[in-house]
C-alpha cells in the first residue's frame, strides 16, 4: 500500500489547490489498520493508492517511512490535518462540507467549528442512516453535495467504509474528498485524545484499546501483530527513499 511523505503545509497546500481547481478526488490518511485492510484485501489496497495523498497518520507508518530513508518525516493525523484545512479555508473563502456523524456529533461539531474558525464557510453537512443508502438516497445526496458547492468534503464514516465511499463518488464530486476517520467524535468531545506523549512512544492504539475495548480489540489483536512482522520483513529485504509526494 502506498503512504506518502508530506507535511501538514504540504498536504493541506495540495487540498486547497485541488479544491479550487475542482479537481476532484480523495485524500486517506493511513494508520496500521488501514494497512493491513489493504493488505487483506486486493480491491480496498486499489481504492487506498488511487488516492490522491495517502498521509502518514499512524506512528507505526511514520517510523516505517524514516526506516525507509525518509528522514524526519512527521506525522499527518487526520483530526489535526482537518484543522489545518480548515484554518485554510477560512482564511480563503473556500466552502466545505461534512457527510458522516451521528446527527448529535454533527451538530456539536458544526458550532465547535463556527467558533473556532470565523469566516468558515460550511455549506453542507449530513448525518448518513447507519445502513446502505437506496440508489434513491445516493442520487439525492451527490445532488445536494454539488447543488451546495461545497469545495473540500470532510468524509467521517471509519476505515474501510469511508474510503470506499470516496472511491465511489469521486466520478460524481468535483469537491476533493478528504477521510479523516474520527476526527469528527474527536472534535465534537465525544472521544478522547489520546496524551501527545504515548503518541509519541507509537502506543495510541493502547489508549483507545482501554478506552474502547470492546469495540476495538479484535482489530488490535489481529492487525498489530501481523503489522509488525510484515513491516520487519519488508526492512530486512528492501529498501525504499523518497521525498515529498513520493512513499
Amino acid at each position: 500500500m502506498r503512504v506518502d511523505a508530506t507535511t501538514y503545509a504540504d498536504a493541506t497546500t495540495r487540498i486547497l489547490g485541488w479544491a479550487q481547481a475542482a479537481a476532484g478526488g480523495y485524500v486517506c490518511a493511513a494508520n496500521v489498520h488501514m494497512c493491513m485492510e489493504a493488505y487483506d484485501r486486493s480491491h480496498f489496497r486499489s481504492v487506498v493508492n488511487a488516492a490522491r495523498l495517502v498521509t502518514p497518520d499512524g506512528m507505526p507508518l511514520v517510523l516505517m517511512l524514516r526506516r525507509m530513508g525518509i528522514a524526519g518525516q512527521p506525522r499527518v493525523y487526520g483530526p489535526d490535518l482537518t484543522l489545518h484545512v480548515l484554518a485554510a479555508a477560512a482564511a480563503t473563502g473556500l466552502r466545505v462540507g461534512f457527510y458522516g456523524g451521528s446527527e448529535s456529533t454533527l451538530a456539536s461539531l458544526l458550532t465547535i467549528y463556527a467558533a473556532r474558525f470565523p469566516g468558515l464557510v460550511i455549506a453542507y453537512a449530513y448525518s448518513p442512516p447507519f445502513r446502505p443508502l437506496t440508489v434513491e438516497e445516493d442520487r439525492q445526496v451527490v445532488a445536494d453535495i454539488n447543488g451546495s458547492d461545497v469545495q473540500v468534503l470532510f468524509v467521517g464514516l471509519g476505515c474501510p467504509k469511508q474510503e470506499m465511499w470516496c472511491a465511489d463518488h469521486a466520478a460524481v464530486l468535483p469537491c476533493i474528498q478528504v477521510a479523516v476517520g474520527a476526527a469528527f467524535a474527536f472534535h465534537a468531545g465525544e472521544v478522547a485524545h489520546c496524551p501527545p506523549w504515548l503518541q509519541r512512544l507509537s502506543l495510541e492504539w493502547l489508549y483507545r484499546l482501554c478506552a474502547e475495548p470492546r469495540r476495538l480489540w479484535r482489530r488490535y489483536v489481529w492487525n498489530n501483530p501481523r503489522f509488525m512482522l510484515l513491516a520487519g520483513w519488508q526492512l530486512l529485504t528492501r529498501r525504499g527513499t523518497g521525498g515529498p509526494g513520493q512513499g
